[in-house]
C-alpha cells in the first residue's frame, strides 16, 4: 500500500508556480490620480491652468469681437450706401445752352418720390480771384484769410447730409425762397476763421459781401467735403455769382433703407419729366468687397495675437507641470518601485496637464463669451460669436494641455526608481 501510494503521488505533476502579473493602469485608476495630483495641490493647479484661462478666454475674445466689430462695420456700410442716391446734371445735348437741369424746386419734387427722406442740389462755387472768404470785412488789416471752398446748396442737402450741429442751426427753406446771405460751416473752418461762439451773430465775407453764420457742425453722416467747406443757400448763389460755371451740378438724396435702387429709377423722370435724359442717377455701389477685405484682415490680425496668447499659456503650463515633476520625484520613484511602469508615469502627467487645460478652456471660454457680451452691451451692439468657435474652445485648451505636459510627462517617465529613492 506505501509503494502504490507513494506510486500515485510520484505520478502527479507538481503545481507550476504562476508568474507574476505586469502591472496595469486602468483608465478610472488613471482619471482618479490625475484628480488626486490636481487636488493635493489646488492653488498651484489654479495658477498653472490661468494661463490656459487667459489664452482661450483671449481667443474667444478676439475672435467674438472681431466678428461683432466687422458685423458692426458691414451694417454702417449698409446704412450709408444703401440708403444714399446721387443725381449728376449732364445737361444733355444741350450742355452748354442748360447750365442747369435742376428745377427750382427739385427738392420739393424728389420728396415727393416714394422712398425719398431728404434730397438737394449742390454745386461748388466758382469765385473770382479776389473773392476770398474773410473772417472781417475787406480792408480790415487783421482780417483772417482763407481759400475755402464754398458750396451752394439748397437746404436739402443738409437735412440729407445730416450734420451734427455744435452750435446753431441749419438754414431752412425760408432761406432758400428769400435768397437769405447766411452760412454754415465746420467747426475746422470756424477756428480758422477765429469764429468761436454765436452769441455775437458773427459774420464771414465771402470777396465783399456778407454772410451771417447760422451754425457750426463738428461731423457729417455724408459728403464729409462739407466740414472743410462754406455752405450757403443754392438761391443765394445763383443770385450773386449766377448759375454753375464749369461745374455742373449734383443732387444729394438719402432715401430709406432698401429704397435706393428704386429711387434711383425714378428720380430722373420725377425731376423733369419734359427732358429726363438730362440728368444720370447714379445707384448706390456695393462695398461689398471692401468689407470683406476688412473683416479678413480684422480676423487675421486678432487671430494672430489669440494664438501668441495660447503659445504664452502652453508655456506657463509646461513650465509649471516641469516643476512639479521635479518636486514629486520620490513620489514617481515609489510608484515605480511599487510596479509603475514607465508609460504610467508618462499617463498620469499628461492626463493632469490636459486636465488642466480642459478645465481652462471651459473657463476661457465662458470668461471670452462675458467679454464680447459685455462689450457689446457697453457699446449697443450686437454681439456675433460662432456656434463652431464656443464647442471647439475647450477642446483646444485641451489640446494645449496634451501639448504643454510632453515633455514633463516624458521626463517624468526617464527616472529611474533607485535614483528617486536615493533623494
Amino acid at each position: 500500500m506505501l509503494r502504490r501510494s507513494r506510486h500515485r503521488a510520484a505520478g502527479r505533476r507538481a503545481p507550476l508556480r504562476s508568474s507574476p502579473s505586469r502591472s496595469t493602469l486602468s483608465v478610472t485608476d488613471l482619471l482618479s490620480e490625475a484628480v488626486a495630483g490636481i487636488l493635493q495641490r489646488p492653488a498651484r493647479s489654479v495658477l498653472t491652468s490661468l494661463g490656459t484661462v487667459l489664452g482661450v478666454g483671449a481667443f474667444i475674445a478676439v475672435l467674438g469681437l472681431t466678428s461683432t466689430a466687422a458685423a458692426q462695420i458691414d451694417t454702417r456700410f449698409n446704412r450709408l450706401t444703401a440708403t444714399e442716391v446721387t443725381v449728376e446734371d449732364t445737361g444733355g445735348p444741350d450742355a452748354d445752352r442748360v447750365p442747369l437741369a435742376f428745377p427750382e424746386d427739385a427738392d420739393r419734387r424728389i420728396v415727393g418720390v416714394n422712398g425719398v427722406e431728404a434730397g438737394g442740389v449742390y454745386w461748388k462755387v466758382r469765385l473770382s480771384p479776389g473773392d476770398v472768404v474773410r473772417s472781417s470785412p475787406v480792408g480790415a488789416v487783421n482780417g483772417a484769410v482763407s481759400q475755402t471752398p464754398v458750396i451752394a446748396a439748397s437746404s436739402g442737402v443738409l437735412s440729407a447730409a445730416g450734420p451734427h450741429f455744435v452750435q446753431g442751426r441749419s438754414y431752412d427753406a425760408f432761406h432758400d425762397d428769400h435768397n437769405q446771405p447766411v452760412a454754415v460751416v465746420g467747426a475746422s473752418t470756424a477756428a480758422r476763421l477765429g469764429i468761436s461762439t454765436l452769441r455775437t451773430r458773427p459774420a464771414l465775407f465771402i470777396g465783399d459781401r456778407a454772410f451771417t453764420v447760422v451754425g457750426i457742425f463738428d461731423d457729417t453722416q455724408r459728403m464729409p467735403d462739407l466740414l472743410l467747406s462754406i455752405v450757403i443757400p443754392r438761391t443765394t448763389a445763383q443770385q450773386m455769382w449766377g448759375p454753375p460755371d464749369g461745374e455742373r451740378a449734383r443732387m444729394l438724396i438719402s432715401t430709406r433703407l432698401g429704397a435706393a435702387p428704386q429711387v434711383a429709377n425714378e428720380a430722373a423722370l420725377a425731376l423733369r419729366p419734359d427732358h429726363p435724359e438730362y440728368l444720370r442717377p447714379i445707384p448706390p455701389p456695393d462695398p461689398k468687397a471692401l468689407r470683406t477685405a476688412v473683416g479678413n484682415d480684422l480676423g487675421q490680425l486678432f487671430l494672430l495675437l489669440s494664438v501668441v496668447c495660447l503659445v504664452i499659456g502652453a508655456v506657463g503650463i509646461a513650465n509649471t507641470t516641469l516643476v512639479a515633476v521635479m518636486e514629486r520625484i520620490s513620489e514617481i520613484g515609489l510608484r515605480r518601485a511599487m510596479g509603475a511602469r514607465a508609460r504610467h508615469i508618462t499617463w498620469q502627467f499628461l492626463t493632469e496637464s490636459a486636465a488642466l487645460g480642459l478645465l481652462g478652456g471651459v473657463a476661457g471660454t465662458s470668461l471670452g463669451t462675458f467679454a464680447v457680451v459685455g462689450v457689446s452691451l457697453h457699446n449697443a451692439w450686437t454681439p456675433v460669436l460662432d456656434p463652431v468657435t464656443l464647442a471647439a474652445a475647450p477642446a483646444l485648451g485641451l489640446a494645449t494641455g496634451l501639448v504643454a505636459g510632453l515633455y514633463p510627462s516624458w521626463r517624468a517617465s526617464r527616472i529611474q526608481p533607485v535614483e528617486a529613492l536615493r533623494r
